[in-house]
């Protein structure tokens, strides 16, 4: 590509740390007008990848109403290695072997809750450059250990809404997407209960892609948050806690054997902590 993506990566960057902001913000203030004990906070440490670049990890542990959530964001830039050049190229990246120079940017979150009848959730939206090629991903994931139906319902008509103000098949194809991506093979079933997954979106219309990217980001806050205000005080059991602590081991196994981001990161230098953030704090296996 001939085009100077400097201020395009600029405009991305900001605004995946500006939505990192808003949510750590709507976080704290979950843990404010919840639950009884010590305000939980997030702790920020600064992250650097050894070619370039760098971002923030933001954790908090121990709250009242999160276990432990992680808000991520990060620009980092630098060449591939072998390794990543092959996986890139196997999905119809042009050009790693001719110039394997990358760009990347990013917000990636996980929230691991204390009461299990709130669901924990992943989310992450982000921007890849190479030389030859641009695009976006993305999306969400709801992850209940004990499921209501309803709010399911809730966390992928928000999904679906900011599918549906960029393109009527966009939902369809990425809740198929997420079904796929998110499923355990060696368990044969899914980590969750979906929600949106996209990948190498390059629609040729850079500014419409970055928008619908801006609008999963947004629409994640108002999925989640009405769901752990629903549920943040209704009263457990030990065999609740037991059931959340189980299915905590099948999403550490999904993000350990199958997640892509978790691979890219380990296998391109980024942070070990930061990589690895999305792991529950506590887990069983039967």
């Amino acid at each position: 590509m001939s085009e100077d993506f400097t201020e395009k990566k600029a405009r991305a960057a900001a605004w995946f740390r500006s939505l990192r902001d808003e949510i750590v913000t709507s976080f704290e203030a979950l843990e404010d007008a919840h639950g009884t004990g010590p305000v939980g906070r997030f702790e920020v440490t600064p992250t650097t990848r050894a070619d370039g670049g760098g971002g923030l990890m933001s954790v908090m542990r121990g709250g009242r109403v999160f276990e432990k959530v992680g808000v991520n964001v990060s620009a980092v830039h630098g060449t591939l290695g072998e390794r990543a050049q092959k996986a890139m190229a196997a999905r119809g990246v042009p050009g790693m072997a001719d110039d394997p120079r990358f760009w990347a940017s990013g917000i990636s979150l996980v929230a691991h809750m204390v009461n299990p009848h709130c669901p924990a959730v992943h989310m992450n939206t982000r921007m890849f450059w190479t030389p030859h090629a641009c695009w976006f991903g993305g999306g969400s994931d709801l992850n209940p250990c004990l499921e209501y139906a309803e709010d399911t319902a809730h966390f992928h008509a928000q999904m679906q809404a900011a599918c549906d103000a960029h393109d009527a098949g966009y939902y369809t194809k990425f809740k198929a997407w997420a079904d796929e991506y998110f499923f355990v093979p060696h368990r044969g079933r899914a980590r969750g209960v979906g929600g949106i997954f996209y990948d190498d979106l390059n629609t040729g219309d850079w500014e419409a892609d970055f928008s619908f990217t801006q609008d999963v980001g947004r629409a994640f806050l108002p999925a989640f948050v009405p769901l752990t205000e629903k549920r943040v005080d209704t009263a457990w059991t030990e065999a609740d806690r037991e059931a959340q602590l189980v299915h905590r081991g099948l999403y550490a196994e999904y993000n350990l054997v199958y997640d892509r981001g978790t691979k890219f990161g380990l296998e391109t230098g980024h942070d070990a902590n930061a990589v690895l953030m999305s792991l529950p704090p506590l887990a069983k296996w039967v």
